[in-house]
């Protein structure tokens, strides 16, 4: 039988597939937990097809939810997992290079032929542990290739997102793609600005917080993908740096080295964060007594902003990929910097994304890690000593208030003052900030 390793979900995707084949349809397995199986890697999402019609699946699982009606896609729940039961079908002319106008029902091999890849068009089925290929999906397992089904051509024009699909892919299971598959992704990347954002954002993070982020970026340079999604990124090809500082070539170069760099399933932030972290470096290239980029950081960070409003992130996210970015060469200062600054920004809220950054930056240029390490010392002082890094002020402005002094700009300046005192360790209690309150303000 198929090596698919016990879990919760492939129980219940079982238990489906018995119900659908007792009340007399075929049932299998099907797309991607196929490919995992045959590749002996672990599967999360059990996707079943079936000759069962929708209003078939709603009669024999009254509880499930119709998520797609009209392409025959249903939802049913058993044990509390959540499987997605499609009916076997062939698609109709695709208007707006995403999604069919219509579906027809028909047969698993008509249905094999609508999918994008070999690779994720087998089915399986689990009583009589047979893999049905009617797409030479097998095949190109072995010769570890990824192939379009069918024509590139039609499968890129009806769904544009499959282009990225196929980088991610590609660089996911370390397979080459197949070269009139990949002939039609740069004859067709111009579909992309059809795509929705978000589901060019949502490939885009599977990519980069997957295996070879930078393999899969480079990849989509030369198949024209990135000019079209990420131009801002594709401007920093060519655009040399300082050799003394920057041995390793360009900032595109440097920048994929960081990407390479990163640990293993970084968080997206971060991910992002390393991509556009010298974003703002091509439009502030000056050369002076040598090559220059003068505030690039804040301009970046207005980049990245941009780029992550186009792309529909989170404002959570956008806003701490844009502090990565703005953030990265506050580094050069942390040996020099008051304790006071220096806790304040060992104290930001994910610091831990910062200090990578800061590392593969480094070990992707000069190689200095001396910054990095200083920082990781620091932190380790402070906690041994069973501190908080920023604990919270001592006084606030009710303390200002009680002192009868009159709301205004002075109050953030006085009160950081004190702040300062208590992080350098100058102050430890109410009553010593109050008494300091008290002598800033000549009272």
């Amino acid at each position: 039988m198929l090596a698919i390793p016990e879990s919760r979900e492939w129980t219940a995707a079982r238990e489906i597939l018995q119900a659908l084949r007792a009340a007399g349809f075929e049932a299998l397995l099907a797309g991607g937990a196929v490919r995992n199986a045959l590749l002996n890697l672990p599967a999360k999402d059990f996707d079943l097809a079936t000759s069962a019609r929708p209003e078939e699946v709603a009669k024999l699982f009254p509880k499930c939810q119709m998520v797609g009606a009209q392409f025959g896609v249903a939802v049913v729940v058993r044990n509390g997992i959540q499987t997605e039961v499609a009916t076997f079908r062939r698609d109709g002319r695709y208007l707006d290079s995403r999604h069919p106008v219509a579906v027809e029902f028909s047969s698993a091999e008509q249905d094999a032929l609508r999918r994008d890849f070999t690779i994720n068009a087998m089915f399986y089925d689990p009583f009589e542990d047979r893999v049905i290929d009617y797409v030479g999906g097998q095949a190109d397992l072995r010769a570890r290739q990824l192939r379009a089904v069918g024509n590139p051509n039609e499968r890129y024009q009806e769904d544009a997102l499959r282009m990225l699909r196929a980088v991610r892919f590609a660089h996911r299971f370390d397979f080459t793609i197949e070269r009139r598959t990949k002939q039609a992704i740069r004859r067709y990347a111009n579909l992309l600005r059809r795509i929705s954002r978000e589901r060019i954002r949502d490939e885009l993070a599977m990519m980069l917080t997957g295996p070879r982020p930078d393999a899969a970026v480079e990849q989509m340079l030369r198949l024209g993908i990135l000019q079209i999604i990420l131009p801002e990124v594709v401007a920093m090809d060519g655009v040399e740096q300082p050799p003394e500082f920057h041995p390793e070539g360009d900032v595109f170069r440097h920048t994929m080295l960081c990407l390479k760099a990163m640990r293993s399933n970084p968080t997206l932030t971060l991910a992002f964060g390393v991509l556009l972290h010298d974003v703002g470096k091509p439009p502030t290239f000056t050369i002076a007594d040598r090559i220059r980029f003068n505030e690039h950081a804040p301009v970046g960070a207005e980049m990245a902003d941009k780029i992550c409003r186009r792309l529909h992130f989170s404002n959570d996210d956008r806003k701490q990929v844009c502090h990565l970015v703005k953030d990265h060469m506050r580094f050069l200062d942390v040996q020099r910097m008051k304790r006071s600054t220096l806790r304040r920004f060992l104290s930001k809220p994910r610091i831990e994304e910062d200090l990578e950054l800061h590392r593969v930056d480094c070990v992707s240029s000069h190689g200095s890690l001396e910054n990095y390490e200083f920082c990781l010392k620091a932190l380790e002082d402070l906690r041994s000593e069973g501190q908080s890094i920023a604990p919270a002020p001592l006084v606030n402005g009710d303390d200002l208030l009680a002192l009868e002094q009159s709301p205004g700009p002075q109050f953030k300046q006085w009160l950081q003052e004190i702040h300062d005192l208590q992080l350098e360790g100058r102050v430890q209690t109410r009553e010593e900030a109050l008494a300091a309150l008290k002598q800033i303000i000549g009272t």
